[in-house]
């Protein structure tokens, strides 16, 4: 079991702002935003690129709902950034498809 999934689970506990049937969102614990929320799937994939055509659904599912918990947060107005790592040269270090919901001060590009 993923650490994200026992987030889900309520075995590990976590800031969770948002969750329905298919996602959770939940606060990282180690910000590099003034907002940094974490959505994941509640279907443990181990990566973008572990995913196929069958979880289209799941993935639209995951960024619609990272653009609600952005308009429950306040992000909307100045914007916000979603992020997705996929392997260790991305810098993913857990193995559980999740995006970055990163807001809350001006990004710049490219990111450090």
């Amino acid at each position: 079991m993923t650490l994200f999934e026992k987030i889900a689970a309520r075995q590990i506990p976590a800031d969770i702002v948002y969750e329905d049937e298919h996602t959770i969102a939940f606060r990282d614990l180690h910000p590099v935003a003034p907002i940094h929320v974490l959505v994941t799937p509640r279907l443990p994939l181990p990566g973008l690129s572990s995913a196929g055509t069958e979880h289209i659904e799941v993935l639209g599912h995951c960024l619609n709902a990272a653009r609600r918990v952005a308009a429950q947060l306040g992000l909307e107005p100045g914007g916000y950034r979603v992020v997705i790592n996929n392997g260790d040269d991305a810098g993913q270090t857990v193995p559980h498809l999740h995006l970055h919901l990163l807001g809350g001060r001006q990004m710049s590009w490219p990111p450090g």
